[in-house]
């Protein structure tokens, strides 16, 4: 029911929250508050009683006790129409870019994930015409997957490459925290591309008030099932995880909420869980996949958002040294789209980690001052081929390009003999000479 009521005290503001007395309201609805700082928006985060807590969009600058807070009856949507594509927007949804405000479907955000009776199995391939995710870790449509990363990696410029390359019918990029030329970047070398007209952009940068950071996956992921459903296979890119967490933490410590492992909030594998869980196929509509960077404090993966992301999505790609690593990556999906590939597609990628592995020993063997074999020598040679050719994040080839390279590391490093590949498929394969 309408709760039209005006409310002229509010009896407590710490940071972006503030609480009052209230009756008929729900968790999150939105209000509205005037104050002398103009008219901003919030949301019910805390219902205690008859008394409301409300988290301000815009921060609680301006905003004092005499303030009056009008109910709106309606939990927070986004516009939605296809006139979203190549824009940038807040995390409220107001235009970055300068252009007008989008007239269209009222989408509600943060909504429930979908029912799975509607889903179906993970069965199709997103390529990205980079080797180390096609042929290596291939990514699955509907597939929920984090960017583990330290900071300093080129993170988002390696989003920005997929966001490029990928195959997907419209891709949208929630940022959070992101520095403003970080967020000019990106638009810059999606327009270059031409990429931006397939593209909707939510960006909270570390200027804007902290709570917007809150609402970029869900905006993010309300736009791209309204999308899913109209047809469309939508890649959502996410960064990064771990300012959302922080976010969620300050909102936490604001509320004097009691704090679980280093400050976060209790409900943090739940938070994260609702907003990965929204990857889907759907039945008879299109499908949501989800690629979200969290970066890891320290390089700590034990860290309590990389951890318990680890617990909720299916796999994860560890990008160290500016390279996706091979150990440590991994999509637990790939099973199920590379039997539908090239019938060499897992026998290559097996054979080439499994001297990539030996590599690495060879290397360790050589630092230690050991002699080296003939063999130890092969190993050497391989590796550093596979790093320059394979591992390097500018390497952009089709899936079958990357094979076919693939047969031709292997080739120019050993003999047929020395890697054990069936000769059904050497005879096949393996490069003339």
């Amino acid at each position: 029911m309408f709760n039209n009521k005006v409310y002229h005290r509010i009896d407590a503001l710490s940071g972006s929250v503030a609480t009052l007395r209230a009756e008929g309201v729900r968790y999150g609805e939105i209000a509205e508050i005037e104050s002398r700082a103009g008219t901003s928006l919030a949301q019910v985060i805390k219902l205690d009683g008859g008394s409301v807590t409300l988290q301000i969009f815009a921060g609680a600058r301006g905003v004092d006790t005499s303030a009056k807070v009008r109910f709106l009856g309606e939990a927070m949507k986004v516009s939605f129409s296809e006139a979203l594509l190549g824009r940038a927007f807040t995390g409220s949804g107001v235009p970055r870019d300068g252009g007008p405000v989008v007239e269209g479907e009222n989408s509600p955000i943060g909504q429930p994930s979908v029912n799975p009776a509607k889903r179906i199995m993970p069965h199709e391939m997103v390529r990205t015409n980079i080797p180390m995710i096609d042929l290596f870790n291939s990514l699955v449509k509907s597939q929920k997957l984090p960017i583990f990363a330290r900071a300093g990696e080129p993170y988002n410029e390696l989003l920005a490459r997929i966001a490029l390359q990928a195959d997907s019918d419209v891709i949208v990029i929630g940022g959070m925290g992101l520095k403003y030329d970080e967020y000019l970047k990106f638009r810059s070398t999606l327009d270059k591309s031409g990429a931006l007209a397939k593209t909707v952009m939510f960006v909270h940068t570390a200027a804007d008030p902290t709570v917007e950071c809150v609402l970029v996956p869900d905006v993010s992921l309300a736009v791209a099932e309204k999308f899913a459903l109209d047809g469309k296979d939508v890649l959502v890119l996410l960064t990064d995880m771990t300012s959302f967490a922080d976010a969620l933490k300050e909102i936490a410590i604001t509320m004097e909420q009691i704090p679980s492992n280093r400050g976060y909030p209790g409900d943090l594998y739940s938070q994260l869980a609702s907003r990965y869980e929204k990857a889907v196929d759907f039945d008879g509509a299109g499908s949501i996949t989800i690629l979200a960077v969290t970066t890891m404090p320290g390089d700590d993966v034990t860290h309590p958002v990389p951890d318990n992301t680890g617990y909720i999505t299916e796999g994860q790609f560890y990008l160290k040294n500016s390279r996706i690593e091979p150990f440590g990556s991994l999509s637990r999906l790939k099973q199920q789209v590379n039997k539908a590939t090239r019938e060499d597609h897992r026998t290559v990628m097996d054979a080439m980690i499994k001297l990539y592995a030996q590599y690495k020993e060879a290397v360790e063997k050589q630092s230690m001052g050991f002699k080296m074999s003939d063999w130890d020598k092969k190993l050497l040679k391989y590796g550093a081929d596979f790093e320059r050719e394979m591992m390097d994040l500018s390497v952009n080839i089709p899936l079958e390009q990357a094979l076919d390279l693939g047969w031709k590391i292997l080739a120019d490093n050993f003999s047929r003999s020395e890697v054990g590949i069936p000769t059904k498929l050497s005879d096949k394969f393996w490069p003339k000479a």
